[in-house]
């Protein structure tokens, strides 16, 4: 098990909220150490070949960190302009990113092929104005590990795109394979078989031909809670995915399961204190993919060493978490 880590929450109004010793202390991220004041924090990535280097999407673009999040700047580029909801890199080139944007700012999908320094717009579409959210935010982007050019971006809510040339055309996936456009979240197993997850606010979908056929796992009507949220393949064991749910939005209690098939057969994983919200976002690291962190949508934070057989609540509790990321450093 890793013995120094750095955990990283992001919240929703609150900034940065770090600890440099594995949970037990905590600071909140201010203005002297590089956020701008209440900062709206939606994403958190690490560097793939820097694990000091850290991406946080924003209310105001892009910051980067090099010292694992203790102090923080702003990239000056295009994305200035925009809510950053999303982020990703490619694992084998680091210097090929995807961001993805929205509400309240326009929806697009940028991408980068020099490691965030400057940005171009994608072709991707997306409607101006959806139900329930106004304008529409991308909540997942997810680059197939076994084929870099193959690219999943979920919409909330404006359904799924694909592209097949690493962003230079993209297709809108048939209202009639999956049959909700309230896209929380999307991932991507490597398997075998390689499975792409799509996770919409009822229910959650697999496909193991690259998209051609969807089916559901039937949310609703096999598990507890039903609406999910957070998904997460574990690095190293890609047959092994997480998924949080709570019982609506923010809601008043959530679970996480766990899938040792790829998304065949799911398990309810124990906490040790009931979540006082829907359980929202789930993290796991290649540096210990053991190491699981899980976040309530209102600030219960949960810990897992085995690979999310038991659980720990961790003391410090936060706003609205948004994402956590934790770095061995």
């Amino acid at each position: 098990m890793t013995e120094k880590m750095t955990i990283l929450v992001g919240t929703s109004g609150q900034g940065v909220l770090r600890s440099a010793d594995a949970g037990d202390n905590w600071n909140r991220v201010g203005i002297g150490q590089g956020l701008h004041s209440d900062a709206v924090i939606r994403c958190l990535a690490v560097h793939p070949d820097k694990p000091n280097f850290i991406y946080a999407g924003s209310d105001k673009g892009i910051y980067t960190s090099d010292d694992a999040g203790a102090t923080w700047s702003l990239s000056e580029n295009r994305l200035n302009d925009y809510t950053v909801w999303s982020l990703a890199i490619d694992g084998q080139d680091p210097d090929l990113m995807y961001a993805g944007t929205g509400t309240p700012t326009p929806t697009v999908c940028f991408r980068s092929r020099d490691g965030g320094s400057t940005w171009e717009k994608t072709s991707m579409e997306a409607a101006a104005e959806c139900p329930a959210v106004g304008t529409p935010r991308v909540t997942g982007i997810a680059i197939d590990p076994t084929d870099a050019k193959s690219i999943w971006v979920g919409i909330e809510v404006d359904g799924l795109r694909h592209t097949a040339d690493g962003g230079d055309t993209w297709t809108t996936i048939d209202y009639s394979d999956i049959p909700n456009m309230d896209i929380h979240n999307v991932a991507v197993s490597a398997g075998p078989p390689k499975t792409v997850v799509v996770v919409v606010n009822n229910d959650v979908y697999t496909s193991t031909d690259n998209g051609t056929t969807w089916k559901s796992i039937g949310v609703r009507e096999g598990f507890d809670l039903g609406y999910p949220r957070g998904i997460k393949v574990q690095p190293g064991s890609p047959n092994v995915i997480f998924l949080t749910l709570g019982d609506t939005t923010p809601g008043s209690t959530g679970c996480i399961m766990r899938s040792k098939d790829t998304g065949q057969n799911w398990e309810r994983l124990p906490l040790p204190v009931e979540p006082n919200t829907a359980m929202w976002v789930v993290n796991a690291q290649p540096a210990d993919p053991k190491i699981v962190l899980a976040g309530s949508r209102y600030g219960y934070l949960y810990r897992s060493d085995d690979g999310g057989d038991s659980w720990s609540k961790l003391k410090r509790e936060f706003s609205e978490i948004s994402s956590v990321l934790w770095v061995a450093a």
